[in-house]
């Protein structure tokens, strides 16, 4: 016969599986301790430009007369562009970049991209994500990475954003979490009473170890000890380095901050900002894009500085990537079109410095757009392979060439 106290045994179980996330709920030993190995493995955190940034007015070849020919409205003075070399240099918005540079805590992948490009959003992005140009697409580059990875992983979305594709895959699915506060262990139990005794089961006050088959129990107290860990940590949380205000992103990424200094072991993190579809009124130095590209570098440039204050340097890689550039010549509404290959940026403290690959011609143009030399699949390759320690080979299709991006 099924007693009261077996009945909250029970519900506490079901409640800890359906409402914390899934890779705390599943198993204690996918959890790593804060002094393990595992919790002290790289990290990769991925930055999502959704729309198409204009890449051309990111990182600049104001040398190129082509470029303010093809942009009178939208080009951006030399005067005002942050210089890499004696002719390349970055949009006057991305004063945090510059800074990480300074820093040698930047990399700039030059004309990234894939052959016969897709200029629709949904497609290419998906291609992006899956690391595929198939027809159909269900799996991502990250979910298969995860398989042989054995950590965590978090998506932290915008409003009402959903899992991405990338994520697909994971022999673990990837919690979408908003804030620490959704880690809450929630209890089913009606009265106040019944909260208490079911509490009292996962997790008795004397230290007793409850009495339930050990693998439950302890993923049981350990679901509940993360919970009350991370809860504890997003209260007293200060960062190192401050985060700008009124920047969504910033936020997003110092929830990632958050759960990455708690030592739980999570290894892969993915974010995104919206609005780089400038069709028009995109503007020069000042405008739409350039708050934009305010909002990604200052948030960024934050989170890797709270992060090595607190010395994860060496183990933190960024990576924002966007699902294409846009065309070289601006359209009659003073903003630019879909077009094709554009910059990557990589932030870390392992990642080589400065430019990799050359500018794409402004000469040799692709039915207007700028001509991609570096295959995306050949960085996600490195990523894999020196970053992650995952196989690329099982990963990623086809004949990839890993490029030298690491210091």
């Amino acid at each position: 016969m099924t007693t009261r106290r077996d009945f909250l045994k029970t519900s506490s179980l079901l409640s800890a599986s359906a409402v914390v996330p899934t890779f705390l709920a599943r198993s204690a030993m996918a959890v790593p301790n804060a002094a393990s190995s595992g919790a002290k493995d790289t990290i990769l955190v991925i930055v999502q430009l959704t729309g198409g940034n204009d890449g051309l007015n990111t990182v600049i070849p104001f040398k190129d007369e082509r470029y303010a020919q093809y942009r009178p409205t939208l080009k951006v003075p030399v005067d005002r562009i942050r210089k890499i070399d004696d002719s390349i240099g970055l949009h006057p918005s991305l004063e945090g970049f510059s800074s990480l540079l300074e820093d040698k805590a930047l990399t700039i992948v030059q004309g990234v991209g894939y052959p016969n490009p897709s200029q629709s959003h949904f497609r290419s992005m998906d291609i992006w994500q899956a690391a595929s140009t198939k027809e159909t697409l269900n799996e991502g580059w990250l979910g298969k990475a995860l398989r042989s990875m054995n950590c965590p992983a978090f998506h932290v979305p915008r409003d009402n954003e959903t899992a991405p594709l990338a994520l697909a895959g994971s022999p673990v699915r990837v919690p979408s979490i908003a804030s620490l506060a959704e880690f809450q262990l929630k209890l089913t139990a009606a009265s106040g009473a019944d909260k208490s005794q079911q509490k009292d089961v996962i997790a008795p006050a004397t230290g007793d170890k409850p009495a339930l088959l050990d693998f439950v129990s302890k993923t049981a107290l350990n679901t509940y000890a993360s919970s009350e860990k991370l809860q504890e940590l997003g209260r007293n949380y200060v960062p190192k380095s401050p985060y700008p205000n009124n920047n969504a992103l910033a936020n997003r990424l110092k929830l990632c901050a958050q759960l990455i200094d708690a030592g739980i072991g999570a290894r892969i993190f993915y974010v995104s900002i919206d609005g780089f579809d400038t069709h028009a009124n995109q503007g020069g130095v000042q405008g739409a894009h350039a708050n934009l590209l305010t909002q990604v570098s200052s948030a960024i440039a934050a989170f890797y500085k709270d992060l090595s204050a607190r010395g994860h340097r060496d183990r933190l890689m960024v990576m924002t990537f966007s699902e294409f550039g846009r065309r070289a010549k601006e359209n009659g509404s003073r903003g630019t079109d879909h077009g094709s290959g554009a910059p990557l940026f990589l932030v870390g403290g392992g990642c080589k410095p400065g430019l990799v690959g050359e500018h794409p011609s402004l000469e040799h143009l692709e039915m207007g757009n700028l001509k991609h030399a570096i295959d995306f699949r050949d960085v996600y390759a490195s990523i894999l392979d020196r970053w992650l320690g995952v196989d690329s080979k099982t990963v990623l299709e086809g004949d990839v060439k890993p490029l030298d991006l690491w210091a």
